[in-house]
């Protein structure tokens, strides 16, 4: 059986006059079905770009991106990604923004009662029923970034790509989306990519690290810590990845 998702000789960069800026080059990489991989590193190494190639919202200058064995040749229904900011409609409420995320062109047809019933249970997941006729205006930080969530849960993905969600949020906020996001991957068993720089929030999330270095080859160094979920408890397990991690980084910019 193929990988879920398999990145084959991937080449990141952006056009310029003078010619292409390459983020990096030669990256493979690939995550089975309910797997959870958090890709880490400095500023400026390409980790959102990958991510918005791995989901398919961007091409690669050169590579190829494959789920369940077939390319990718664009956005995939069973791909949901969440962004760092909300980005809810404002004259829209919240259960009209969760129904927003059923209108693409790549989402199968559903009769209207399996569209409410999707809409209602992704709301129910992130804990928001009492507040699906709120406007975004009315959500505090954590429930818009809930409210996106339950937008991408409402398509049904196999896998959440999630590009630094919780970083504008406050601790108690941030640490509240992080366990409610572990329970759902668990609960329905998805898959999970986390762009982050947080250290301890990829160790908390993932069983899976990848420190992203631009340049040829792109990953520079893998960690799978052997840590039973949840790990909060885990202190010193946790300390000692967390010290590993941060002397790769260091190495890294020397």
């Amino acid at each position: 059986m193929p990988p879920l998702l398999m990145a084959r000789d991937i080449t990141l960069g952006f056009r310029e006059s003078a010619g292409i800026t390459r983020l990096l080059s030669g990256f493979n990489f690939s995550a089975d079905a309910g797997s959870s991989v958090a890709i880490i590193g400095a500023s400026g190494v390409g980790k959102s770009s990958l991510l918005r190639v791995l989901s398919g919202l961007e091409r690669p200058l050169t590579g190829e991106i494959f789920y369940q064995g077939k390319k990718l040749t664009g956005p995939h229904p069973q791909l949901g990604m969440v962004f760092q900011t909300p980005g809810l409609l404002p004259w829209l409420n919240l259960r009209q923004n969760v129904a927003f995320g059923l209108k693409f062109r790549h989402q199968p047809r559903l009769s209207r009662q399996q569209r409410q019933q999707r809409i209602s249970q992704a709301i129910e997941a992130v804990g928001l029923s009492l507040h699906q006729h709120k406007y975004p205006s009315q959500l505090s930080g954590g429930m818009a970034q809930r409210a996106a969530l339950a937008r991408c849960l409402a398509r049904s993905p196999a896998v959440l790509l999630l590009d630094e969600p919780f970083s504008a949020l406050d601790p108690l906020s941030r640490q509240e989306m992080q366990q409610l996001v572990g329970t759902i991957a668990r609960q329905q068993q998805l898959s999970v990519l986390l762009v982050t720089h947080d250290i301890d929030e990829a160790l908390l999330m993932t069983d899976r690290m990848l420190l992203l270095n631009g340049g040829e080859g792109g990953s520079l160094k893998e960690w799978q810590p052997q840590i039973p979920f949840p790990r909060e408890q885990a202190l010193d397990e946790l300390s000692a990845a967390r010290l590993d991690i941060l002397k790769a980084m260091r190495d890294q910019r020397s």
